[in-house]
């Protein structure tokens, strides 16, 4: 019974997390459509608001479900929602770009949105999934998944930027190109370090639990295929300084590639990975 209402919190907490960011969302177009300062401070405020109402969601489901929310289709996906928001909020409140909100937080929606149309009921962990891997594993890979997102949405803003006519309002919101191509490869990178963390304690779970570092299983491999995307992105940064649109492009990329490597793999190629 306890459980029960923790679980019936949690539900009420998400759906008002869920409603929070969709104003959050309307608010930062309109920050943008209109150029409506206010709109944009009040939708960086309630950005935070909702943030901290879907990290109580997030803390009451473990309660109820007593264990980390991090083993099923609607957790992952929900936590994945959580991870963009958390660096999104970074680079908003870290850079003073709250234009950033206008491209993230639509990202943020759909997340959470897929969540909300999975099962969440809670069902007891099987052998696999019972591991002090599993907070190491899980979590370094939302927060990568929340860096490649913000990448994403600041490469949209790159390749939207040349069409917008200069401006006092968006010189003061949406920097240069120059700025932006940076704070893609920041977010790129913070992603890519998280991503090879994933990889790793993914490995190194995967021998205690099913005696191979590596099986060829579908996520594993779109995992692979997603770390050296953003590997050959970062490689070409680095060794021959390349930026600019095709820099931006590969970013766009990259992160189709990580929501097929999420929902895509699930979907059409199961395996060991199926639950989540």
């Amino acid at each position: 019974m306890g459980n029960e209402v923790f679980l019936s919190a949690e539900n009420i907490l998400f759906t008002v997390a869920m409603i929070g960011y969709f104003i959050s969302m309307i608010l930062f177009f309109v920050f943008l459509a209109m150029k409506n300062e206010k709109a944009g401070s009040f939708a960086a405020y309630l950005l935070s608001a909702c943030f901290g109402v879907h990290t109580v969601a997030l803390v009451v489901r473990t309660i109820g479900a007593g264990r980390l929310p991090l083993t099923n289709n609607y957790e992952f996906a929900t936590s994945f929602a959580w991870g963009i928001a958390l660096v999104s909020l970074i680079f908003i409140f870290r850079y003073q770009f709250k234009a950033l909100g206008a491209f993230s937080v639509p990202v943020i929606f759909l997340v959470i949105g897929y969540a909300a149309m999975q099962n969440k009921e809670v069902r007891e962990l099987m052998p696999a999934l019972r591991s002090s891997w599993l907070f190491f594993h899980v979590s370094t890979a939302i927060i990568a998944y929340g860096g490649f997102g913000v990448s994403f949405a600041v490469s949209l803003m790159f390749l939207l930027r040349e069409r917008m006519n200069s401006s006092e309002f968006w010189n003061k919101h949406i920097p240069d190109r120059e700025w932006l191509d940076m704070v893609s490869y920041r977010a790129a990178s913070l992603g890519l370090l998280f991503l090879t963390f994933t990889i790793i304690t993914g490995s190194i779970w995967a021998e205690r639990a099913w005696g191979s570092y590596w099986s060829w299983d579908p996520k594993e491999t779109w995992s692979l295929v997603t770390w050296l995307i953003y590997m050959f992105y970062l490689h070409l940064r680095i060794r021959r300084g390349w930026k600019g649109r095709g820099a931006a492009i590969f970013a766009v990329v990259g992160f189709i590639c990580v929501i097929f490597t999420y929902i895509g793999v699930n979907t059409f190629l199961p395996g060991v990975h199926s639950y989540a």
